[in-house]
């Protein structure tokens, strides 16, 4: 396993479609790349190898799919061994998935919400435990954006809490997720940010989403950042301090200089952060 990222880093998502633009990006465009082993494992031909040169320039880091951590079926053991090798034959440092559940006699191919209760944690924590043991190492959980909760007992950011606390797992903090939800469920952005555990922070996402309406949102990661959203990244950066960033597009991807520019922003972001004097970017 490689050392983990330093903490000001800047990373984005290692999508097909950019695999052409992200081998021909100046070494120093981004610091890390993210790639969802689901969607890798077995893979072969140009992109297998492309994947192979694109791990050995820069640092991978991986974000799971189909877990299903939320799920009432047994987890998968013989993907979560096919997971442990292909982190181990890219030297992973930081393994992550969603606070979700994806199955329900067979993929959903969506990220559903899970009740918000004490029978729910125990469930998802002994799982998430088990998922470590299996890989032999820690990994991150992710807050979720979700539309519609099945049952309340407890709010979401103490249910995120007591989850990471009884399996004593790690957090990967999606700045997103948490305005996206804020605005549909009604609740202060801030005060949910102030909350999570700065402890167990080990990373964060951010990403564009869709203006349904004022009090709708979409997280769609098909967009620009917003700058309601990057600001909750300067305070996220500010309350927890500076971890490594990933900028997350997954569609409608523009020229590769204008997500480079987000990706000098998020360094922008963490200089700053850090008090430090930005140089003049190269991207920007």
């Amino acid at each position: 396993m490689k050392a983990p990222l330093p903490v000001a880093s800047a990373g984005i998502g290692l999508r097909r479609a950019l695999l052409g633009a992200l081998q021909e990006a100046p070494a120093d465009a981004f610091d890390f790349l993210e790639c969802a082993p689901d969607n890798w494992i077995g893979i072969g031909g140009r992109f297998g190898a492309a994947l192979e040169q694109l791990s050995a320039r820069y640092p991978l880091t991986c974000h799971g799919l189909s877990l299903s951590l939320g799920g009432v079926a047994p987890l998968d053991e013989t993907f979560l061994a096919r997971v442990r090798r292909f982190l181990d034959r890219h030297q992973v440092a930081l393994y992550s998935e969603h606070l979700s559940y994806c199955t329900d006699d067979g993929h959903l191919y969506d990220l559903m919400p899970i009740p918000f209760t004490e029978e729910a944690v125990r469930h998802v924590a002994s799982r998430i435990r088990r998922v470590q043991e299996v890989l032999g190492r820690r990994i991150a959980v992710e807050n979720v954006s979700y539309y519609a909760a099945p049952y309340r007992a407890m709010d979401e950011v103490d249910f995120v809490n007591a989850v990471l606390a009884e399996a004593d797992c790690d957090l990967l903090l999606d700045v997103n997720n948490i305005y996206v939800n804020a605005i549909n469920h009604g609740y202060d952005a801030h005060d949910f940010l102030t909350r999570m555990p700065t402890a167990r922070i080990v990373s964060y996402h951010i990403a564009g989403h869709y203006d349904e309406a004022d009090d709708l949102k979409v997280d769609t990661h098909g967009a620009a950042v917003k700058e309601d959203v990057w600001s909750l990244l300067q305070s996220a950066y500010r309350v927890h301090g500076v971890h490594p960033t990933l900028l997350e597009r997954d569609f409608n991807f523009p020229a590769m200089p204008v997500l480079l520019a987000e990706v000098e922003r998020i360094r922008d972001l963490q200089r700053a952060a850090a008090g430090l004097q930005a140089p003049v970017s190269a991207h920007g």
